[in-house]
């Protein structure tokens, strides 16, 4: 057998993640199995364990290279000549974090049983790039915003909690809305940047 270069191993691994991120727009993390997957890309499901070796390494690839995704927005924030006022900040994050849809609802939904069903070299990895998330996250604050560290630390350690709760509040389920419905607790239709921002303009 052929070795693969890197070049290919990766476009497969895209192919792969593709395919898993996509069945997530419409079933469920349980529903989702490596078999499934198979059935949207272009080979079987034993080729599939050549790349990752559980469903939750696929989830945690894509979670991975969301977060990249975001890591090159805030980047393209910071590098805005202009200083940002913080209502200009907490919109230029809000729109950031509306365009990172799976981000959220792989974090809020499914995560703890993602990282502990994945081998640890990557979960590193997305550890590594978690970090460059806060990193990056901080540098926006301290550029625009010129806060200081503690400060700073105090927003962050505000925010990264809260994204995970933006996703089920922006995406109720039917059910649950008949749940609150008959219960008469109140709700309201929101989205990821009206979540986002809101909160973003009560703690900068």
């Amino acid at each position: 057998m052929a070795v693969e270069n890197k070049e290919t191993i990766d476009k497969r691994r895209e192919e792969i993640m593709d395919a898993c991120e996509k069945l997530y727009e419409t079933m469920g993390f349980q529903s989702i199995n490596i078999k499934v997957i198979s059935t949207e890309t272009s080979f079987s499901r034993p080729s599939i364990y050549n790349y990752f070796q559980t469903k939750e390494e696929i989830f945690l690839g894509l979670l991975t290279r969301e977060y990249i995704k975001w890591n090159e927005t805030l980047k393209n924030i910071i590098g805005r000549n202009a200083d940002m006022d913080k209502d200009t900040l907490a919109r230029a994050i809000a729109k950031s974090m509306e365009e990172r849809k799976t981000l959220l609802k792989i974090s809020a939904m499914n995560l703890y049983e993602i990282e502990e069903n994945s081998r640890e070299e990557l979960l590193v990895d997305y550890k590594r790039t978690f970090k460059n998330s806060i990193e990056l996250f901080d540098e926006c604050l301290k550029k625009h915003l010129k806060v200081s560290n503690q400060k700073s630390e105090q927003i962050r350690y505000a925010f990264f909690p809260y994204m995970y709760g933006i996703y089920p509040y922006s995406f109720p389920t039917d059910k649950q809305i008949s749940a609150m419905d008959e219960v008469k607790l109140s709700h309201m239709d929101t989205t990821i940047y009206e979540m986002t921002y809101q909160f973003l303009t009560l703690i900068l």
